[in-house]
């Protein structure tokens, strides 16, 4: 579900692809100083991909400026007012011919050069590390390899330079990027740090013995999953590692699979912060419909009547009429339910959950386990009470916190009289994720200590060990983090969007934005990155397409609802397929899980549900077909595709119910 900066989005509202930011740096180049400066030029130049070069000047007076290509051909020309700047835009080049260009101002003139690659090379690392990692299966390795090839383009294909530009261009920054990502690696290391504690002190296990008096059943204790996961709603984030850490020895005890439980809590996170009014989501998705909703109106051959239309519309109205039209997450939530209700697998799944039911094992043998969870230095002594409010009180403190924190910093950016969503939406959920994960630390610690259950010196320790047990984790999310600022600089979302954006009949539309939508979320690992380039782009083509005109509720508003929902739900869709998006990858963490494994048996109920909604959502409602009817329909097929095809899972052979299975160790 790729913080705004962890979730590696553009912009709202950069009118992308069209006008697409390549990773910029910052160049001085040689000549009189502060005499001219190109301060944002491309790191890197796309066949076939726009970009962008910034200018700025000192002078006192104005000048004229152009832009050339190596042979003479002009590029752009303008006027820079004294003193300042132009972000020139749309530039293209024709070829690898075309460099270097030159930046003339006035009377002065400067070389911008950079590397230059097809437009094919952008799909290579993104398609390179999936590759490796379904076949290696091995995802660190998997993801390093997309990331050097990315890093070696930049270098000028000189593969010792890519090898020192993987660190110092991409996984540094990606660590050290404090918009959102450096605040999940805390956030993820304070909430395994407190799962240690409450392990350690019994808590854990007094939570599973409470419980496991109401989930007695495998299917008990997967509905118990999923309505956690519900439950949960205000960010993707929080539902995951929450949800994820305090159902695993629940699940472990039921000898449900890892890989089971890595599907429930990622099938769960994502859909419902997206479906939800109230979550760190809809601010987000307002602002890129309200940004659309713009561009739509200002753009030529927009009619007054149309125009005006559009700017009336409430972008946060539009997004809640949207909600019906969002199949893939709503059916995902169902199959979800199905399969748990129903106690009933296939594919991979069915093969994983047997195996962990016969007692072969809650992960696969050899499995490399994206959190280590056997760690025996966080067992319970003999002895230690097992009292569940010393594991419960910690987890409601993180949930408590970070809803009140969510409603403060909202509050503080909308003022008085801003509604509860609008509250929501403006929130930052970064900074309120790390005050609800130090505040569960301390009152584990509280309670460890105050009832003398643990000594200071074993709580640190069982803190630090709770940390430890996320690093694998952490490495892959910082990997995937680089490859996603991979794929930003080589271009593979607009490379991807000019492949898949033509125009089409306008009863198509939503179909098609669903597949590019998804194919360029499972591309680049990032479901916001997505929205955020596509949305922009997709609210103006479906209004030229005649689409949208009638906002009291006519066909073509139906075809505006099915396209924006399409970018939505194809996101999420390609977000779950993806092995290197960062929710996947915390979901492979929260619930110990190898990664690849949990990718590898997650596909196929996605595609599945995928499949469904494509044809009987997206077409069929935009040619007329009502939308409660579609998702009544694609309900009951995943339910007669379970029934029939579905294997079911056996429920005997379960051990006592105050013992806690201990996953067979890898190898």
């Amino acid at each position: 579900m790729m913080s705004p900066a962890s979730r590696q989005f553009p912009s709202p509202g950069s009118p992308m692809p069209r006008r697409f930011f390549l990773l910029l740096f910052p160049a001085l180049l040689p000549g009189m100083a502060g005499a001219q400066e190109v301060t944002n030029a491309p790191a890197i130049f796309v066949d076939g991909i726009p970009f962008t070069i910034e200018i700025s000047a000192a002078s006192e007076a104005e000048a004229p400026y152009r832009i050339e290509a190596a042979g003479g051909r002009i590029l752009a020309e303008g006027t820079l007012a004294a003193g300042g700047s132009e972000v020139v835009g749309d530039l293209l080049l024709t070829g690898r011919n075309d460099l270097p260009l030159r930046v003339i101002l006035g009377p002065e003139s400067r070389e911008v050069s950079a590397p230059f690659i097809p437009g094919w090379f952008s799909l290579l690392p993104p398609l390179v590390a999936i590759l490796l990692a379904l076949l290696l299966k091995e995802v660190v390795i998997s993801l390093l390899a997309g990331v050097w090839l990315g890093a070696l383009a930049i270098s000028g294909f000189n593969p010792l330079a890519a090898s020192w530009r993987v660190v110092d261009e991409f996984v540094v920054p990606a660590l050290g990027d404090t918009g959102g990502q450096t605040q999940i690696v805390v956030f993820s290391l304070l909430l395994g740090g407190m799962v240690g504690v409450i392990t350690r002190n019994g808590g854990t296990r007094g939570i599973v013995n409470l419980v496991v008096r109401w989930a007695t059943t495998r299917k008990r204790g997967k509905l118990a999953v999923w309505g956690a996961g519900l439950a949960i709603f205000f960010d993707d984030y929080a539902n995951t590692l929450i949800v994820g850490n305090a159902m695993r020895p629940i699940t472990d005890r039921l000898r449900i699979s890892r890989e089971k439980l890595a599907y429930l809590v990622d099938s769960t996170a994502a859909p419902v912060a997206a479906l939800v009014p109230i979550s760190t989501w809809v601010g987000y998705q307002i602002s890129l419909i309200q940004d659309g909703l713009q561009i739509a109106a200002d753009q030529p051959g927009t009619s007054p009547e149309a125009a005006a239309s559009l700017l009336a519309a409430s972008p946060f109205t539009v997004f809640l009429h949207t909600i019906p039209y969002l199949f893939y997450p709503l059916l995902a939530l169902f199959l979800v339910f199905l399969t748990s209700w129903m106690n009933r697998d296939f594919g991979a799944m069915a093969a994983a959950e047997n195996r962990a039911a016969s007692g072969g094992g809650l992960f696969r043998p050899g499995a490399t386990l994206a959190a280590d969870t056997s760690d025996q230095i966080l067992d319970p002594d003999a002895g230690t009470p097992e009292r569940w409010p010393n594991a419960a009180l910690p987890v409601l403190t993180v949930v408590i916190v970070v809803l009140a924190g969510l409603y403060t910093t909202g509050r503080a950016s909308t003022g008085a009289g801003a509604s509860l969503m609008d509250i929501f939406g403006a929130a930052d959920p970064f900074v309120t994720l790390l005050w609800g994960s130090f505040a569960g630390c301390a009152v584990a610690f509280i309670l460890s200590l105050g009832e003398r259950i643990l000594t200071l010196q074993q709580t640190v320790h069982a803190w630090i060990s709770g940390m430890r047990a996320m690093l694998p984790a952490i490495v892959i999310l910082v990997l995937a983090w680089s490859l996603g600022s991979v794929t930003e600089i080589v271009g593979t979302a607009p490379y991807l969007s000019q492949l898949l954006n033509e125009r089409l009949p306008l009863a198509l539309l939503p179909a098609i934005v669903f597949v590019t939508a998804a194919a360029i979320s499972f591309a680049t690992g990032t479901s916001w990155g997505t929205m955020a380039i596509l949305l922009p782009v997709v609210i103006p083509l479906t209004v030229s397409l005649g689409g949208g005109v009638d906002f009291d509720g006519g066909t073509h508003y139906s075809i505006l609802l099915g396209a924006i929902s399409s970018v939505l739900a194809g996101a999420i869709f390609g977000d779950h397929c993806s092995p290197i998006s960062d929710t996947t990858v915390l979901s492979s963490m929260a619930a110990g899980c190898d990664h690849v494994d949990h990718v590898r048996t997650q596909l196929p109920y996605a595609v599945t549900v995928a499949a469904i909604t494509v044809p009987l959502g997206d077409v069929a409602t935009g040619y007329g077909l009502p939308n409660w009817v579609a998702l009544a329909a694609g309900a009951f097929l995943l339910y007669a595709l379970v029934r029939w095809l579905g294997t079911p899972v056996p429920e005997d052979a379960l051990p006592a119910p105050t013992e806690i299975d201990r996953p067979a160790p890898a190898g």
